[in-house]
């Protein structure tokens, strides 16, 4: 089938591959946008294994403050000093501290989670399935589930990315990793909340971060 200009142009919008990759997308899913969305990330994920070896000692620390009440240290790597420098590696890195700032999470990616707290969730949803009611044979699997959602909420990478739910940061961070064609490591972050762990007024500083980034 014929693949429009305006559909290369869209899709190369939303994923930012190579015009030429987009054109090939479309014609092997044809035309069909979505379909096309995701046959581009899945060579991504190959493309970012490829280079997931690389060493990444340059990079940037950048520090984003939220209304004077959050601010985010995060540092992210590049393989090298000339990447780093580019306007989208560092819109990249600004979008990860607001990413931290408004989602929160406690670790970079599930393998930075310590085992006994794996371990202790794993016992708390155990029982919270049993006390439900749930079948003996279905529970197991039932934990598991719950557990990828404990891991959506502790680890950045796990995460909806806030400016597209529909996507998360990982795929992101592999699309990114593909387009600019070197390995990029979220390395770490910290974040501080005004007045956390003492006694305050609830606000949630999170939704006022996500209003700021009009999602």
């Amino acid at each position: 089938m014929s693949i429009s200009a305006t559909q290369v142009k869209e899709l190369k919008e939303r994923t930012g591959a190579g015009m030429l990759d987009c054109k090939k997308a479309l014609v092997e899913t044809d035309g069909d946008i979505e379909k096309a969305v995701n046959l581009l990330r899945e060579k991504g994920l190959s493309k970012a294994a490829k280079k997931a070896g690389r060493i990444t000692a340059e990079g940037l620390i950048d520090a984003y403050i939220h209304g004077g009440r959050i601010g985010v240290l995060i540092e992210v790597n590049s393989e090298t000093d000339f990447v780093a420098k580019t306007d989208e590696f560092k819109q990249f890195v600004r979008d990860m501290a607001m990413q931290v700032a408004a989602s929160n999470p406690k670790y970079v990616s599930r393998e930075d989670v310590p085992e006994e707290e794996v371990e202790k969730e794993r016992e708390i949803l155990t029982q919270q399935a049993i006390n439900e009611g749930k079948p003996e044979h279905i529970v197991e699997k039932i934990v598991e589930g719950r557990l990828e959602k404990f891991f959506e909420q502790i680890c950045l990478l796990e995460q909806p990315f806030i400016k597209d739910p529909d996507i998360k940061v990982q795929d992101l961070l592999n699309e990114k990793i593909a387009k600019i064609g070197e390995n990029i490591q979220i390395r770490r972050f910290v974040r501080y909340e005004l007045g956390e762990g003492l006694q305050k007024k609830e606000e949630n500083f999170a939704e006022e971060v996500a209003k700021q980034m009009n999602v």
